[in-house]
């Protein structure tokens, strides 16, 4: 049988390199997509020998073309962290409009599976709490936030477009807060933020009063999830994290804890549109997936922790 081939955009990326090696471990043929704005090579080096690999540097605005056969398209370009779509506005709207249309065609005209990496910031600063996926949001379309919360609504609405005009396989992942190894350790999240702050003897940040919630899923299961998706018969939207919840200032306090005791925690002001309630509602990948993160909070803190230590110039 011919190896099949996936197309992973932002596959130099957090996510996307963890996707890049877990399939090119299970005898796939990769090729990954990146501008490298916010993903590093080094997350893909390992993986530059491997003859069922490929890498191409391109804005997957920009309309390109892929020779051969492709049987998995992975839309997973865009800066995700509100450090940097913020820094690159414009980027992250070109990636989730002109970028999901370019991708969308290539898996039309390929006859492939088309998986579109959402996020669960389409739910904006949730008035439902746990979130489920028949929740439609209360996102501000034109605050600070909305260059990313809109270009991922706008990329859902076309995905399911390509769904109803031409009878594609379409599938929506939508992903809460991710952490683990390859993350930057600037990116602006409360893990890498507080992961620096230890390394470095700084205070840990709070924003607000620290009661606004966040659930935290490991990057593994959160790949555990995406594949199961792909590989299922189901479209979503489908809601992956870790619906285990707490509030900034507890994870503080747990960091602090494990990592520093002495350390300080200081107050900083809410930045506009943060989310002050964020717990992701899983019972469908339960249900249709059979899925259910796996790695507890403090495994994952602690592999995430000992891969900063060894990598600290990200």
């Amino acid at each position: 049988m011919a190896k099949k081939t996936v197309l992973i955009t932002g596959g130099a990326g957090f996510i996307g390199s963890h996707l890049c090696d877990w399939f090119t471990g299970r005898g796939f043929k990769v090729i990954a997509v990146d501008n490298l704005i916010t993903g590093s090579l080094r997350n893909i080096a390992h993986l530059k020998n491997s003859k069922d690999f490929k890498f191409i540097r391109h804005d997957v605005y920009k309309p390109f073309k892929i020779t051969g056969g492709v049987d998995y398209v992975m839309h997973f370009a865009s800066p995700a962290s509100p450090v940097d779509y913020m820094e690159h506005p414009i980027a992250t709207m070109l990636a989730g409009s002109y970028g999901t249309h370019n991708l969308l065609e290539i898996a039309r005209t390929k006859q492939a599976v088309f998986l579109l990496a959402s996020t669960s910031e389409v739910y904006g600063d949730p008035l439902v709490h746990p979130q489920k996926e028949d929740y439609w949001g209360n996102v501000n379309p034109n605050g600070p936030r909305s260059i990313y919360d809109e270009a991922k609504r706008y990329a859902e609405a076309a995905a399911f477009a390509y769904k109803r005009v031409y009878g594609m396989d379409v599938k929506i992942v939508r992903i809460f807060n991710t952490y683990g190894p390859r993350m930057q350790i600037k990116d602006g999240r409360v893990v890498p933020n507080f992961i620096d702050q230890i390394l470095n003897g700084r205070p840990l940040t709070v924003y607000g009063t620290g009661k606004q919630t966040r659930s935290f899923c490991y990057v593994d299961d959160l790949v555990d999830g995406i594949t199961r998706l792909l590989l299922s018969k189901i479209s979503g939207p489908v809601n992956v994290g870790n619906p285990r919840e707490f509030t900034i200032l507890e994870f503080a306090k747990l960091i602090r804890q494990k990592y520093n005791p002495k350390a300080k925690i200081i107050f900083k002001p809410l930045p506009q549109d943060d989310p002050k309630q964020r717990k992701p509602d899983i019972s469908l990948a339960r249900k249709a997936l059979g899925w259910d993160p796996k790695v507890p909070l403090e495994e994952g803190l602690k592999r995430t922790m000992d891969w900063f230590k060894n990598n600290r110039t990200t």
